[in-house]
């Protein structure tokens, strides 16, 4: 009895073997990530690596949070709601010295689509290459002097407005500043507030579409913007292979948009309804693909090497930075915090597994 008790166990355990290792059991469940995004061009990359289910080859799933500013994702990451997220250099400096997050990553350039605009008949359009330095960009400066601008602060559109200002010896203190969301502000300028809009893509576009011009640019006043990917630092040094996987999926995405471009332009349209809810034309479309220079992985090795000194991507956030405590928004010593706290790095890109499809 005993005999027969041991085989039927040794038998029922064989079977669960056997059951456990077949095609259900295999498939494990995909590790789910949690990232903030805003409704920009670099989000498509991630939401279009989804929707082709390039993370789930990756063993991943991946959780678009929409988010309409990079300070309101960073009020987010300490309820843990993201572990990673794109946002403008500018909010990502604040992350680093707030939360210790890592610059591990880039999502696109986005210097030509944060800029400042005016009204067509605004006499600011009248006034071009005061500064012979900067030969297109419009404005003077008593033409700018009391004038006000409309401006989500803390962000890449600030970083913007105050080159800008800098192109004429002035700085945020000679203009009104009113701080409003990208929403707000268009909706605003729309009805009559304000002399001057600062917009970043896709409202940039909307403020095209309305007439309005644009009097400069982050390009335009001498400086490069960059959108980054940064990431909890405690799930990343956690989780150093989690982070290579997702930016092997990211960076196919990127593959796809360079080299496919406007030939996307309905998976493009379908991301900015479906996901950020916003109403785009073709032409508003083919802009944002064909005004976003893409970074592929072996771009953006280089562009985070540091074996020779100051990386190019820790020379961009310097400049940020620099101007965060020219504002007074960082003091001396929390300036000196974030630029020893290494929160800039590129081991987690040289670690992604290659070739990348």
């Amino acid at each position: 009895m005993k005999r027969m008790t041991l085989l039927l166990v040794v038998l029922v355990a064989a079977l669960l073997t056997l059951v456990g290792s077949g095609p259900a059991a295999a498939q494990q469940k995909p590790f789910v990530l949690n990232m903030a995004w805003q409704p920009e061009n670099e989000t498509f990359a991630a939401w279009y690596a989804s929707q082709k289910g390039w993370d789930k080859e990756e063993g991943l799933e991946f959780k678009l949070l929409y988010f309409d500013s990079g300070m309101a994702q960073l009020e987010a990451l300490p309820a843990k709601q993201w572990v990673f997220a794109g946002m403008g250099g500018v909010p990502a400096t604040v992350g680093a010295l707030r939360f210790g997050t890592y610059l591990f990553a880039l999502g696109n350039d986005e210097s030509v689509t944060n800029a400042v605009m005016v009204r067509a008949n605004s006499p600011i359009m009248q006034a071009k290459g005061f500064n012979p330095k900067f030969p297109e960009v419009f404005g003077k400066p008593d033409l700018l002097k009391g004038k006000t601008f409309l401006v989500t602060t803390v962000s890449s559109g600030h970083f913007a407005m105050s080159k800008y200002l800098e192109v004429f010896g002035l700085k945020d203190s000679d203009v009104v500043v009113k701080n409003m969301d990208q929403a707000q502000a268009v909706a605003a300028f729309e009805s009559g507030i304000g002399d001057a809009v600062v917009l970043w893509a896709p409202h940039l576009y909307t403020g095209l579409n309305k007439g309005w011009k644009v009097a400069g640019n982050t390009k335009t006043s001498g400086w490069a913007q960059p959108i980054v990917i940064i990431g909890e630092k405690e799930f990343c040094d956690k989780n150093p292979e989690i982070v290579a996987k997702f930016l092997r999926v990211y960076l196919r995405g990127i593959n796809a948009l360079k080299k496919e471009g406007v030939k996307l332009l309905p998976e493009y349209k379908k991301f900015y309804k479906d996901w950020a809810g916003l109403d785009m034309t073709d032409k508003m479309c083919e802009l944002d693909i064909t005004m976003h220079p893409l970074f592929t992985l072996e771009d953006q090795i280089k562009l985070f090497d540091a074996s020779k000194g100051p990386s190019q991507v820790e020379i961009w956030q310097r400049a940020i930075l620099d101007f965060f405590t020219a504002q007074g928004r960082f003091k001396p010593e929390e300036k000196e915090k974030v630029l020893k706290s290494n929160y800039i790095t590129g081991k987690f890109l040289k670690e992604v597994k290659t070739p990348i499809p």
